[in-house]
């Protein structure tokens, strides 16, 4: 049987088949959008007290709502690696496989820019929880990355397993060697990665690809 797509149906099944009451929905949609945006601000370390704050609602009613802090942050982390799959899939849609692959990047690093815990969860701080779902992803950033390649339109001396790393280290810091980073400075960074990957005439790679 299929999960829920939803974090808040994720989190409201019942094995009765039970509808929950419309207030028991209510408080857990609420501990759903405060985890959200606190495992964006603080990752996946944050607090059951925290999440409860930013919420409204008593660490009670947080633990009769939800199973534990690790059942939450999981359903909602699995909520956003649903949108980066739905993402990619877009991207593979396109007849046009260079603006594809493009879109997928720019939205890529768009998340991993504004959350931390996902960032945290693509890079395997969380375990096991989301193996399959990660191996899910590779496949389609490695469908993306040969589609560009046989196109022409993509260096095919880059192996896909650069792809994840490259996307990665577009993030930036707020502050380095004593500078301010600049208006939309990952969508600066970014740019310069995708005219790299896209150069008709590269330098060669040292050391080998990712395993």
């Amino acid at each position: 049987m299929n999960s829920p797509g939803t974090a808040v149906d994720r989190l409201l099944v019942d094995a009765s088949g039970n509808r929950p009451r419309a207030d028991a929905r209510r408080n857990v949609e609420r501990l759903v959008a405060a985890a959200r945006t606190a495992v964006a601000e603080v990752g996946v370390d944050v607090s059951a007290h925290d999440i409860a704050r930013r919420a409204g609602v008593g660490v009670g009613t947080f633990y009769r709502r939800v199973p534990s802090r690790e059942a939450l942050l999981e359903a909602v982390l699995e909520e956003v690696l649903a949108e980066v799959m739905a993402l990619a899939d877009r991207a593979l849609a396109d007849p046009d496989p260079w603006r594809g692959f493009a879109a997928f990047a720019a939205a890529y690093v768009g998340l991993r820019t504004e959350s931390c815990g996902i960032g945290e969860a693509l890079g395997g701080a969380c375990g096991e929880v989301f193996e399959r779902t990660l191996a899910d992803l590779r496949g389609r950033v490695r469908a993306l990355v040969g589609r560009a390649q046989e196109a022409g339109v993509l260096r095919t001396d880059v192996a896909w397993q650069d792809v994840p790393f490259l996307l990665a280290a577009v993030a930036t810091a707020d502050r380095t060697v004593g500078l301010a980073a600049g208006e939309r400075q990952w969508e600066r960074h970014l740019q310069v990665v995708l005219d790299g990957l896209r150069t008709p005439h590269p330098s060669p790679l040292p050391g080998t690809p990712p395993a």
